[in-house]
């Protein structure tokens, strides 16, 4: 349902049941449910792909069927009126039918089928993609509390509560990310004792810390969180990671073995690509474990193990704190990482403080952004656990202000994008102190010798910047927590860009918060 509708897409067929669909896309004419004909003989709301809608459609046509709408969900409807007038003389029952009309149907979705033919009756059907049902019961609910409020009616918008004082969610998740990271942490990280207990995967850890591999997949923001998180999982637990897109990783069918470790990582749990891949996996016998942010997803259900993020709408790459202390997790037994593992650990403690440092950047950013608005592109670079942070950072301008951006490994630069680099494209360079300092230095000189605009994040008290270059100045930490700060400032410039670029950071088009077909 689009935003700016005033009202649900509601049927009601006879008896007291209803059906819809809220949608993050979709407006008027798409808006569901999707009926077959104007008098409404069957409707229908779908979510996932019919990928052979388009040869269904053809043959509907021909035999007189006219479509209103180009959605894949049109097709199902009005098959299933095609199939009802083609069996009309003989007792068809409402499943039955539906039966029939599944047969016909490629890829994968949910539905849930209506119709005054059949008063009374709701069908549900599923092929790959989540379908819950709840069934109402006059059974009452038994509470632990009082409630002692009266009963106020508010003549607020729903919405505008919930954003409290910032004026969109984005904004207000971006702020609630110290509040977030200890969420995350509580109950988990025991500073005391500088110990980690992810009870989610105690029973498997002994699995975990004698696999072969390990193999990390997710698509989008978890994708970059895997790619932050791939170096300190090597070091600390001694096994092979390898990072993989759920889409490409299900092209390739690459090669699971039953003593691999594979990790899931999804904000929803419901990634069509994601939820694809485990299934995969789990027909080849790996051991499979889910890293997710919403109870009772379908990836929290499928894996065999798992750990919930717990850090509310998601913004940040929260997930790259929870797969640091799985690693920290499997290295609890190596004494030669205990001095690495306590300063990590000290690391995440300092962090909620960190990250309130840099949220008060918010002035200075809202002025970087107006110097750079009116470019059509923005190049950022890094090393190490920085590049992760460069494609983090260059997805969320893209998404959410449509400037083109790119994440570019610093190493690569003379292998092809020095040549967009001249006095008209800006460049954003994180220069944070690591190991790789010396070669990204390297780098910024490059740039700045073909008079490019540079932008340097770089840490607090960092001497070594060329004075009149601008520069985000961040705490320090541990080097493969870093990213969790230097991020920040790109979440920040990406929606000060979409704010002065009069787009709705709320509402990124052609997008969805949750990618629940392939």
């Amino acid at each position: 349902m689009h935003r700016d509708e005033k009202r649900l897409a509601v049927e009601g067929n006879g008896g007291d049941r209803r059906e819809m669909q809220v949608k993050w896309q979709g407006r008027r004419e798409n808006c569901h449910p999707i009926r077959s004909d104007p008098e409404s003989d069957f409707v229908v709301v779908h979510n996932g792909i019919v990928t052979n809608s388009a040869e269904l459609r053809l043959v509907l046509q021909k035999r007189g069927y006219k479509f209103a709408t180009e959605t894949d969900t049109e097709a199902v409807a009005i098959l299933t009126k095609y199939v009802f007038d083609s069996h009309q003389d003989k007792e068809l029952t409402f499943t039955g039918l539906i039966k029939a009309v599944l047969k016909e149907l490629e890829g994968s979705f949910a539905f849930v089928f209506k119709s005054h033919h059949f008063p009374n009756e709701v069908v549900t059907a599923r092929r790959g993609s989540p379908l819950l049902i709840g069934v109402k019961t006059d059974k009452k609910l038994k509470v632990d509390f009082v409630d002692a409020h009266t009963i106020e009616t508010l003549e607020l918008e729903i919405a505008a509560i919930m954003k409290g004082k910032f004026d969109t969610f984005m904004q207000k998740e971006i702020y609630e990310q110290p509040e977030s990271v200890v969420n995350t942490m509580r109950g988990r990280v025991h500073f005391d004792d500088s110990k980690i207990t992810l009870g989610g995967l105690r029973a498997y850890l002994p699995i975990m810390r004698r696999c072969r591999r390990m193999v990390f997949i997710a698509c989008g923001t978890s994708y970059h969180s895997c790619l932050a998180t791939r170096a300190i999982f090597e070091e600390l637990a001694e096994i092979p990671v390898s990072v993989e897109l759920a889409g490409d990783f299900l092209d390739r069918k690459t090669p699971i073995f039953r003593d691999d470790v594979v990790v899931f990582l999804s904000q929803s749990g419901e990634t069509a690509d994601t939820i694809l891949a485990l299934r995969y996996c789990l027909e080849r016998g790996a051991l499979c474990v889910g890293v997710v942010n919403t109870v009772g997803s379908t990836l929290s259900r499928e894996t065999h193990c798992g750990v919930h993020i717990n850090a509310g709408p998601e913004v940040g790459v929260a997930s790259t704190k929870v797969t640091v202390m799985i690693a920290l997790q499997l290295s609890e037994d190596r004494i030669s990482f205990m001095e690495r593992r306590n300063q990590i650990i000290a690391g995440l403690h300092a962090l909620p403080g960190q990250i309130k440092k840099v949220l008060e950047l918010d002035a200075s950013l809202q002025q970087l952004a107006a110097t750079v608005s009116e470019n059509k592109s923005l190049l950022l670079m890094g090393r190490g656990y920085q590049y992760a942070t460069c494609l983090e950072g260059a997805l969320k301008i893209k998404e959410i202000s449509y400037m083109h951006s790119e994440g570019i490994l610093a190493g690569e630069l003379k292998h092809g994008p020095l040549a967009l680099v001249d006095e008209n494209m800006p460049v954003i360079i994180i220069m944070t102190q690591d190991s790789l300092y010396p070669k990204v230095q390297s780098a910024f000189a490059q740039i700045t010798a073909r008079k490019a605009q540079p932008i340097v994040i770089c840490n607090e008290g960092d001497e070594g910047i060329p004075a009149g270059v601008k520069t985000v100045r961040v705490p320090k930490t541990v080097d493969c927590l870093q990213g969790l700060l230097n991020i920040i400032p790109l979440q920040i410039l990406s929606y000060h860009l979409a704010v002065k670029n009069g787009c709705d950071v709320d509402f990124p088009r052609n997008l969805a918060k949750s990618v629940t077909v392939e």
